[in-house]
């Protein structure tokens, strides 16, 4: 089980990437860190217009059902994969 310091490490240190990751790894990340941070998404979908909003609704409501704790490996598995191939 992952503890809450490896993640916000984790989170610390994917800020902090010499190179930016892809959108969809970005995507992956965000969705991953609110799923392990508030757990299922509470709010409404974005609007039409929206289309950075929706593909960060859809990025964290394709997590829904994963507990924190997976949540939290998970995106610490996914940070330092990100970190070892972008330094």
């Amino acid at each position: 089980m992952a503890s809450v310091a490896e993640f916000e490490k984790a989170a610390e240190d994917v800020k902090n990437l010499k190179t930016r990751p892809s959108d969809q790894e970005l995507l992956d990340l965000y969705g991953l860190y609110k799923q392990a941070v508030v757990g299922d998404i509470n709010t409404e979908r974005p609007g039409l217009f929206d289309m950075k909003g929706k593909a960060k609704w859809d990025a964290w409501n394709s997590r829904k059902g994963m507990s924190k704790d997976e949540a939290m490996s998970a995106y610490i598995a996914l940070a330092k994969e990100l970190i070892s191939k972008l330094g």
